[in-house]
């Protein structure tokens, strides 16, 4: 039965509940737990993900009683007001147990202090040896499962409400942890592509550099902690993409993930850099937080606007963009997975970057047979072509990006549509390549 363990977990930490409150205050009508209850024995054929991440994880007793007190409000928002209510019928406060209320949630949310007081009452030494399940060399902490929010000055640091993080909330409910979304919290965008392989059209040495890419991704795993690598060679991988705009930057760090499995997300400068001093570095340690453990893809964009060259300081503000710099090269050398960062030109980026990639890969025009290649698989098998059109001169002629033939076929596709033709003459390609020249004020 699918989530049968989570029922049972359930089950064991509500009778935990009763079996200290009736403690503290007895009650004939409540339901009485003579000994402490045991953790469930779990029912090996539930393959849901909440009984794996116990089992792969080799969870105690404590840690399996702190996780489901987590996530008791997302599943039951009433789940200890139940349970409380019949120990205090007329309502009350009852400072022992802990826990707060929040700004829309109606129920009780736990905090430390209700996981020391249901799992050690008022034995002092048992509830200093639990407060290690909240330490940041905790695996709770150090895997972003679990923990507890930060209290205001001079408050107990056990006050804070135990959070357990929205990625798993996700897992133990509905199965699988939803992809975040573009915001403020979050800037960055996901990437994902119809196309393959086949669709990208490379010079042999840039494709050759991206397919040792490519394996570092499948392999790392392996090569870090199989192979005992670990303690000599920094987890991470960073690349440095650079060539003119329209090259296939962005579209080979998304194939990049497609073929491996790894999700890719862009990530939106424009909401990561702020003028208010802090902001930047706090921007960037939410990105880097919500992906650290997620082996995801992150590509810089434009990363000229970040990663640039530092400054002489003269004033306040080189000194604090100078500070962002330093903390984001910081945070990309403990990034655990692959990072990208594009750029038109390699000398736009810092030398403390530079220095740090392991890959450096030049992303130029293509050249004529490549331009050939593209303009030949661009077109939809319904397009049919004049006489005049040769697309061998045109290859040789006209010096365009892949971004830039793909406007063009776009431009001429849509032409014939509105034409009802499906016939692309010479006249309307050259019409559509003029179009892409003028936006860069050429002319053929």
């Amino acid at each position: 039965m699918p989530h049968q363990n989570l029922l049972l977990t359930f089950s064991y930490l509500e009778a935990l509940v009763r079996f200290r409150l009736q403690q503290d205050i007895p009650s004939a009508n409540a339901p009485q737990v003579e000994t402490a209850p045991k953790p469930p024995s779990f029912d090996l054929q539930d393959d849901a993900p909440f009984t794996q991440f116990v089992l792969d994880n080799r969870l105690t007793a404590d840690e399996l009683a702190v996780l489901i007190m987590g996530l008791a409000p997302h599943v039951y928002p009433h789940f200890f007001d139940a349970v409380i209510s019949e120990y205090l019928p007329a309502g009350g406060d009852f400072p022992a147990f802990g826990g707060v209320k929040g700004a829309n949630h109606r129920g009780t949310i736990p905090t430390g202090e209700t996981a020391l007081y249901l799992l050690a009452g008022s034995n002092l030494q048992r509830r200093f040896a639990l407060q290690e399940l909240f330490s940041s060399s905790h695996f709770f902490a150090r895997e972003k499962v679990l923990y507890l929010e930060e209290t205001k000055r001079g408050e107990p640091a056990m006050s804070g409400k135990l959070i357990l993080d929205p990625d798993y909330v996700d897992l133990f409910t509905i199965g699988k942890v939803a992809l975040p979304h573009l915001s403020t919290n979050f800037p960055a965008q996901h990437l994902s592509t119809e196309l393959e392989w086949e669709d990208l059209v490379l010079n042999e040495q840039t494709m050759g550099q991206i397919r040792e890419l490519e394996a570092w991704v499948k392999h790392h795993q392996t090569l870090l902690y199989g192979w005992g690598m670990y303690r000599s060679l920094k987890p991470g991988y960073r690349a440095l993409f650079y060539g003119p705009p329209g090259t296939g930057k962005t579209l080979t760090a998304t194939l990049l993930g497609k073929y491996t499995g790894k999700e890719v997300f862009k990530i939106d400068l424009s909401m990561v850099i702020s003028k208010y001093i802090g902001e930047t570095e706090k921007n960037l340690a939410n990105l880097f937080d919500k992906a650290q453990n997620k082996d995801w893809i992150l590509f810089f964009d434009e990363a000229d606007a970040i990663f640039g060259k530092r400054t002489s300081v003269r004033d306040a503000h080189d000194k604090y963009a100078n500070q962002e710099v330093a903390y984001l090269l910081q945070r990309i050398e403990l990034y655990p997975g692959l990072t990208i960062l594009a750029s038109n030109f390699k000398d736009n980026i810092d030398e403390a970057f530079t220095r740090r990639f392991q890959s450096i890969i030049f992303f130029p025009i293509p050249r004529p047979q490549e331009r050939l290649a593209i303009w030949r698989q661009a077109f939809p098998q319904t397009i049919q072509f004049g006489d005049k059109v040769k697309f061998e001169e045109i290859a040789h002629r006209y010096e365009l990006t892949g971004s830039q033939i793909m406007n063009i076929v776009q431009y001429t596709c849509i032409a014939a549509l509105d034409n009802g033709n499906p016939t692309v003459s010479l006249e309307e390609l050259e019409r559509g390549i003029k179009r892409e020249f003028t936006k860069e004020g050429k002319v053929i």
